[in-house]
């Protein structure tokens, strides 16, 4: 049974996330983990929103601030000790290739490449501003 708020579209939940270089940080999350530029709104360095898809999911992206009541609300992970209270987790068709892919453009992996007790395989990383990610090919839709 669906939720009954939930809008009838192709994903309901998307993850946003700032970065204090934006441009640099969505090319980055676009070579290294295989994200596209579904739309990018900036004015020189600032990224109002940008909007970064893969597969049938999408992050959201924009510019840190402190100014407005959004920006007030949200600590990048190097202000909280590199600790996020929150995180990303993808579903990919090859763990192993995609691991093979952050590694190489930099990410910093924090959980190796396994296989999972629930299924899958799986690691865990960090992206260029201390992002946490999970990607995996656990697929809990399929399970």
């Amino acid at each position: 049974m669906p939720a009954p708020h939930a809008a009838d579209t192709i994903a309901t939940v998307i993850p946003c996330l700032r970065y204090r270089h934006a441009l640099k940080a969505i090319d980055w999350l676009c070579d290294a983990f295989g994200f596209q530029r579904h739309a990018v709104y900036a004015d020189g360095d600032v990224v109002h929103h940008a909007q970064l898809s893969f597969g049938n999911g999408m992050v959201m992206v924009g510019s840190t601030d402190v100014q407005s009541d959004w920006g007030r609300q949200t600590l990048q992970p190097d202000e909280a000790g590199m600790r996020n209270t929150q995180s990303c987790c993808v579903i990919v068709r090859d763990a192993d290739a995609h691991h093979a892919k952050a590694k190489a453009a930099g990410a910093e992996i924090v959980i190796d490449l396994a296989d999972q007790d629930y299924g899958g395989r799986g690691y865990a990383c960090r992206d260029i501003e201390g992002h946490l990610w999970w990607f995996g090919s656990y697929d809990p839709w399929k399970a």
